[in-house]
């Protein structure tokens, strides 16, 4: 059950949603930084957060943090880890907890919570995916929990994430220039040159990643062939 093509494609897509929410969450972090630490340098839109400015600097501290255990979390389902599922959630539900209450902090003080409403909102889908792997017949196939796992699915999973995430990083800026730009100025493309530079790596990564899985079990293959 575990091996047929649904199943493998729901780990596929659980893995890739997984390190999408990752993705977004320390991207969100690193963002909110800006403003957390010159809440009055970035117009009006954003002074009120001086406020609290002491509020937003911890949620840019949670919220790294949460990122990082999402990028573990996909490494243990990557690696089909007995705690992988269980672990995933928690980073999911913390994520989403956290963001919550930066939204509604942010459209308090100033009207508006963009960009974390796309954070939260990519956070909810793939709680709602994770827990769908529950049902039963669902779960049967899927089962992230499982330490013996399809190492080729993981492998596969981990090159199709590299790539996505690569893609992600490498457009995040123009994505989001609709609510970063402030006096003509994006804001989220200050960071263009490092941005540019890890999106081609993790795209490299993920290639590098998919011909080695399909590689590696031929050369084995070859290698014992010999051998007898």
């Amino acid at each position: 059950m575990r091996n047929k093509w649904w199943a493998k494609l729901l780990r596929i897509v659980g893995i890739v949603l997984m390190s999408l929410t990752a993705a977004f969450t320390l991207m969100g972090g690193t963002g909110t930084s800006c403003v957390a630490l010159n809440p009055t340098g970035f117009g009006d839109s954003f002074a009120p957060i001086a406020k609290v400015q002491w509020l937003y600097i911890l949620f840019v501290l949670v919220t790294l943090a949460i990122g990082v255990m999402g990028v573990r979390a996909v490494v243990l389902l990557v690696q089909g880890k007995k705690n992988a599922y269980r672990y995933s959630l928690i980073a999911i539900i913390l994520g989403l907890v956290v963001g919550g209450i930066h939204m509604a902090v942010s459209r308090l003080l100033r009207g508006s919570s963009m960009p974390v409403d796309a954070v939260v909102y990519t956070t909810v889908l793939t709680l709602v995916v994770f827990l769908l792997f529950r049902i039963p017949g669902v779960w049967q196939g899927v089962d992230f929990e499982k330490p013996a796992g399809d190492k080729q699915t993981g492998k596969q999973a981990a090159a199709i994430a590299l790539g996505t995430v690569g893609l992600l990083t490498l457009t995040i800026q123009f994505l989001m220039a609709p609510t970063h730009t402030i006096g003509g100025i994006n804001y989220a493309d200050v960071w263009h040159v490092s941005l540019s530079l890890i999106g081609l790596a993790l795209i490299l990564s993920g290639v590098a990643t998919a011909v080695y899985s399909e590689v590696a079990p031929l050369a084995r293959k070859s290698l014992v062939e010999v051998k007898e």
